[in-house]
């Protein structure tokens, strides 16, 4: 378990000279995975350990100075100037289930429709949804020191059961290795010798630029032995992608400029014995995220 941080791409956790992934990518002790749900905003509830009241909150609850908890309807109203995502909290107050853990969620929207889009991607559903909300829970926390902001994160691998007022989404994944990712894998370690590796400054200077490429649509245009080494990390990571399925029971669309396409989704999270890391491929999902346009579906 860790801290609630950013999760890595397994082509960026390279760039020091960290080649753990290699091991990740070819590990399924202990592997589980779940489906990305490009919702917003993200929600967490649960109970409160300091007080020991149920609370809803977004990832603002985690403050290390102003803590954003809400124990009540005026806690929301206080904390929470912008109408729209206090509308949606006031909802998560009233019918997200109390629990003894802390949990937290993307949420995709109110009842009444079939299609969402909540943030870059849009969710089709086979019917219009009547429950009031719909979540798509992902992570677990536990507060050891008895404060939220102290808490540590790991997957949620349990489901969730609908109800009348809340319908969860938490599609079971399945997927493997093959023989072909574990050779590659090799391959990339007798690569790896000849890479000049960066440190953390430098680590995050290259994501700014790759970033901006992917933003744009173009190849990077450094090419070098780490810029080389980080396109063969990326290649297996689409292997690996590609092992991947979902039981979801809704179709996923982005936009690309004026017409939608279909998309597999924004990708999965997977974790096992070494780590954790997020699967996306990049060059659909996050070009559209970073260009995401604010489309809304009827």
């Amino acid at each position: 378990m860790k801290k609630n941080t950013h999760i890595e791409h397994p082509e960026d956790s390279i760039l020091t000279g960290d080649l753990s992934v290699l091991d990740w990518f070819c590990s399924m002790k202990g592997a589980k995975a779940s489906l990305k749900i490009d919702g917003a905003p993200a929600v967490v509830w649960g109970t409160n350990p300091a007080t020991g009241k149920f609370f809803v909150g977004t990832k603002s609850v985690f403050n290390k100075v102003k803590l954003k908890i809400n124990e009540s309807h005026d806690d929301i109203r206080r904390n929470h100037p912008d109408p729209d995502l206090r509308k949606k909290l006031h909802a998560c107050f009233d019918f997200l289930p109390h629990t003894d853990d802390i949990i937290q969620g993307d949420f995709i929207g109110f009842g009444g429709d079939h299609t969402y889009q909540p943030n870059t991607l849009v969710y089709s559903f086979p019917e219009v949804i009547d429950q009031e909300i719909i979540i798509a829970p992902h992570t677990v926390y536990d507060a050891p020191t008895g404060l939220l902001k102290d808490a540590i994160a790991s997957a949620l691998d349990y489901d969730l059961q609908s109800d009348d007022a809340v319908l969860f989404v938490k599609p079971n994944v399945e997927f493997g290795v093959t023989t072909a990712i574990i050779e590659k894998c090799k391959f990339a370690r007798q690569m790896a010798q000849l890479v000049k590796f960066v440190d953390n400054k430098g680590k995050r200077d290259l994501e700014k630029k790759l970033n901006q490429c992917i933003k744009e649509g173009i190849n990077p245009g450094f090419d070098n032995n780490l810029i080389s080494f980080w396109k063969l990390v990326k290649s297996i990571k689409h292997d690996f992608l590609n092992q991947f399925v979902h039981d979801g029971e809704f179709a996923t669309f982005v936009y690309d400029g004026d017409t939608i396409q279909q998309t597999d989704g924004e990708g999965y999270v997977m974790w096992n014995s070494i780590g954790t890391y997020k699967l996306i491929d990049r060059e659909v999902f996050s070009q559209a995220n970073f260009n995401t346009k604010a489309y809304w579906m009827v």
